[in-house]
């Protein structure tokens, strides 16, 4: 058992760089909520794989913060 507590102090160390690493695709998100926004906006209609340059944009930024290691080389 006493293995496991290094364990859980590597995931809680990523748990908490999580936001942080996420705030760096700002841009990413705001353009694809404003794809998003503007589909649904009166008149305007959301259909599938209308957003999906923002969203392939977003998700791969998601991918790319998910992977980086955060501070303290855990």
């Amino acid at each position: 058992m006493s293995g496991n507590g290094a364990v859980w102090g590597r995931v809680r160390g990523r748990l908490r760089a999580f936001p942080e690493r996420l705030a760096a695709c700002r841009a990413e998100a705001a353009a694809y909520g404003r794809c998003v926004q503007a589909s649904t906006a009166p008149g305007g209609r959301l259909t599938k794989d209308l957003c999906v340059q923002e969203f392939e944009a977003l998700r791969n930024c998601f991918a790319a913060a998910a992977k980086t290691t955060p501070r303290g080389g855990l």
